[in-house]
């Protein structure tokens, strides 16, 4: 097996399908990666567009939308139909909970803010609902 130590930390590569020499791999898709010029930073290896750079707010808006689907507020983007699927809401609303739990004294007061308005606004969508 190899090793990279990378900034303080080591990158030990566990990955036995698909290994070729020099350092890179194939993905699912056989597209070829180098994992070595990561340099111990993980927005470096694979593909990584900065357009689409995701940070912690972009994050909890994500969920915050698979939530709105879930509970029908907007149509489905494979089926291009407002469908409810209630335990699905229900679950990425308490994971979108448990990561304010998880988080707290870690963000900034907008993130922290952010993630409070984000979590009242789907309870209160999906107490009406349920209703």
């Amino acid at each position: 097996m190899e090793e990279e130590n990378y900034k303080g930390y080591k990158v030990k590569d566990k990955r036995r399908i698909g290994k070729e020499e020099g350092g890179k791999d194939r993905n699912d898709a056989g597209e070829s990666r180098d994992w070595k010029e990561a340099d111990g930073d993980i927005r470096k290896w694979g593909h990584h567009d900065d357009s689409s750079s995701i940070d912690f707010t972009t994050f909890i808006m994500s969920l915050s939308t698979s939530s709105l689907i879930h509970l029908g507020e907007i149509d489905d983007p494979q089926t291009k139909k407002a469908e409810q699927n209630l335990p699905a809401a229900r679950q990425t609303i308490d994971l979108i909970a448990l990561l304010k739990e998880k988080t707290k004294g870690n963000l900034s007061p907008e993130e922290e803010g952010f993630l409070e308005n984000i979590l009242f606004d789907l309870r209160i969508r999906f107490v009406k609902i349920m209703k």
